[in-house]
């Protein structure tokens, strides 16, 4: 009998502990984190807010969205931007970085070492936009043609000058390259300032598909030439895509195979254990609400497979998340099984021609990844 009247009191504190306890934990502020992503009509700032809004706020992160000119941009502000803990990269820049890091570039070693990824994400396709009347038809024909080729700092800059160089094994000829945002660009590319604009972004793309219908119809779109050499060259980093009709149903007539390219969700390699922790969370609420994201969120999603494929020399995941997301991929993978018995159960691969870098003149290279000027 005494030992019950005891326990009473001693459950009653326990409950009126664990009641403070939750209340303190609901009052705490959230953790403050920002993501880098892209131009305000990209889809990659359309991807930021997709992750803040499905899988930071129930995971008990503030995540700001902001945007940027893309990737190698991205990777700066990765490395020294205070608040930022994610960024989008496309694998071609992060490969970029990796082969001058280890070719003996130093500042390049020093800004993507530390650098882990999350997962990758989508592939994003690059357009190559004539106007309607232009005498060319494939990607192949666009050898010293004025053009486009994104802003210094952005993905496009870097997608843009690789594709060129495998094409026709020598870069874009300076005096054919503007570096314009992509909707300068189709400005300049109807007025008839430039020839071809080239820009990447996962389809259906905002920019697209908020355009004038009248500006559209002055536009389209240049194809792979699967028998072209120049098409062949390509294929040693870039993979074939296809840009689909039921992505701009009121503009395209046909589907158009283009060039594809992989984009990444990428961190720091933090060891701070209140950071470790709210990457977790994170990676968790990821995994947890991955649903979410494919039914509400940008149609790229329904691209996205959870999984963490292999990666090359000079790759890494972020370990305290890649273990997280490992668990909760088999955990989610077993209970789909259970659920379906009739089922059983892209990894990689503004400056000045006159700046230098250590007493030299910058490489096209360098000054497409930033690392000019310092």
């Amino acid at each position: 009998m005494l030992k019950t009247i005891l326990a009473a009191p001693v459950a009653l504190l326990a409950l009126i502990a664990l009641f403070f306890t939750t209340l303190s934990m609901a009052a705490a502020p959230d953790a403050h984190y920002r993501i880098v992503t892209g131009p305000e009509r990209g889809t990659y700032i359309q991807i930021g807010q997709d992750l803040s809004k499905w899988v930071a706020q129930p995971a008990g992160i503030d995540l700001e969205v902001l945007p940027s000119k893309g990737s190698a941009e991205n990777v700066q502000r990765m490395r020294f931007e205070p608040g930022v803990k994610l960024a989008l990269v496309q694998s071609d820049v992060y490969q970029a970085y990796v082969d001058m890091a280890n070719s003996g570039n130093e500042e390049a070693g020093t800004m993507i070492r530390p650098l882990r990824l999350i997962m990758p994400l989508y592939d994003e396709e690059i357009y190559f936009v004539v106007r309607n009347d232009s005498p060319m038809k494939t990607i192949n024909e666009i050898k010293d043609k004025v053009m486009s080729v994104g802003l210094i700092g952005s993905g496009t800059a870097q997608s843009a000058s690789t594709l060129y160089r495998l094409m026709f094994g020598q870069p874009i000829p300076e005096q054919n390259a503007q570096h314009l945002s992509n909707e300068d660009a189709l400005a300049a590319l109807i007025v008839k300032k430039i020839d071809v604009a080239i820009i990447v972004a996962g389809q259906p793309a905002k920019l697209f598909t908020d355009m004038n219908p009248e500006l559209l119809q002055q536009i389209r779109f240049l194809r792979v030439d699967p028998n072209a050499p120049e098409t062949a060259r390509a294929r040693q980093t870039y993979f074939p895509a296809t840009i689909h009709v039921s992505s701009y149903p009121n503009w395209l007539k046909e589907d158009v195979p283009t060039w594809t390219v992989k984009a990444f969700l990428v961190t720091y390699d933090y060891n701070l254990r209140d950071t470790v922790g709210n990457l977790k969370r994170f990676a968790d609420s990821l995994c947890e609400n991955f649903d979410n994201l494919q039914e509400h969120g940008h149609p790229k999603w329904k691209q996205v497979k959870l999984e963490l494929p292999g990666l090359g020399k000079g790759w890494q995941y972020y370990q305290p998340v890649e273990r997280r997301l490992k668990a909760c991929f088999a955990h989610r993978a077993a209970m789909q099984a259970a659920n379906s018995p009739a089922n059983g159960a892209a990894a990689p691969q503004g400056a000045t021609a006159s700046q230098k870098i250590n007493g030299r003149p910058c490489t096209d290279q360098e000054r497409l990844l930033l690392l000019c000027g310092k």
